[in-house]
């Protein structure tokens, strides 16, 4: 009998017997954000049903919605300091439903489908497959320190601007433009988001722009935000369209901008300047540890 095999149950026995939360009560606040998660993920379940009935357009509006709760739940999160492992693995699950599996049904039902031996489903499994992989390298990075201007990028194509990105066929085909007859084009565009997501092109994120903000600004992008809502439910497919061309337009410009980022010379430290007469070796704020 191997000699580790007791050791290992009683570890298996001591990790099941864990409890998931360190105290009885937990907080509402802890709770909070989860709700938020929970509401996208029934948004991405729905969308997948959508789909294999042949409603893109409510589809599409669910992933959307999905996209927003997701932005919504990080944010809501962090503000109340409610991060948890529970969090962070519920997030990474409806990310990948959502995000993964979602467009890819509703892109294969709608314009892959027919392609030849089973191509399309092949397309549609390669974009969930890398949807899943950089969401696992994601997850990977997360205690990886680096410099504070890093975190305005990501690496690759974030999960929720690959999902809305790979749905513009569908946006332009709604606009009149019949893309739809256009299999092999539709199937090379989202093989090229999926290498996106897999890539380690640095996108711009934001992330910092988020911390602080002027208050000369404040009423500016709540009327900025207002416009882009009521665009979106006025005219949802153009504003989809030109939203999701300006932001792979950004891509070469971020990639440009972290690149001149990385390679500029580090600020130099200044240094003390020491009175004449004083000993160096004897100031009384050094000391030396054994």
């Amino acid at each position: 009998m191997d000699p580790l095999l007791p050791r290992l149950e009683t570890e298996e026995r001591r990790r099941r017997g864990r409890l998931l939360f360190r105290h009885d009560k937990i907080p509402l606040r802890m709770v909070v954000p989860n709700f938020f998660t929970v509401l996208s993920l029934c948004a991405g379940l729905t969308a997948i049903r959508m789909a294999i009935e042949a409603r893109p357009d409510m589809a599409i509006a669910l992933i959307v919605i999905a996209a927003l709760l997701d932005g919504v739940d990080g944010r809501l999160a962090r503000a109340l300091k409610a991060q948890s492992r529970f969090g962070a693995e519920l997030d990474s699950l409806a990310d990948f439903v959502n995000f993964g599996v979602a467009p890819a049904v509703l892109v294969f039902v709608w314009g892959l489908m027919g392609l030849p031996r089973g191509f399309g489903w092949i397309v549609a499994l390669v974009f969930a497959l890398a949807m899943g992989l950089r969401l696992a390298r994601f997850n990977s990075l997360i205690d990886v320190e680096n410099p504070k201007w890093q975190s305005n990028y990501f690496t690759g194509m974030p999960a929720p601007a690959g999902a809305i990105s790979v749905l513009l066929p569908l946006y332009v085909n709604e606009l009149g433009l019949e893309v739809r007859t256009w299999p092999w084009v539709i199937a090379a565009y989202v093989l090229a988001i999926a290498v996106l997501l897999v890539s380690t092109i640095p996108t711009f994120s934001g992330k910092l722009l988020g911390e602080r903000i002027s208050g000369d600004y404040v009423l500016p992008v709540f009327v900025g935000a207002a416009a882009v809502v009521a665009l979106l439910l006025t005219y949802p497919y153009g504003t989809l369209t030109v939203g999701t061309l300006l932001y792979l337009a950004t891509i070469p410009l971020s990639y440009l901008r972290f690149e001149r980022k990385l390679y500029e010379p580090a600020p130099q430290a200044t240094a003390v300047s020491v009175p004449p007469g004083k000993d160096e070796t004897r100031s009384p704020t050094t000391h030396t540890k054994h």
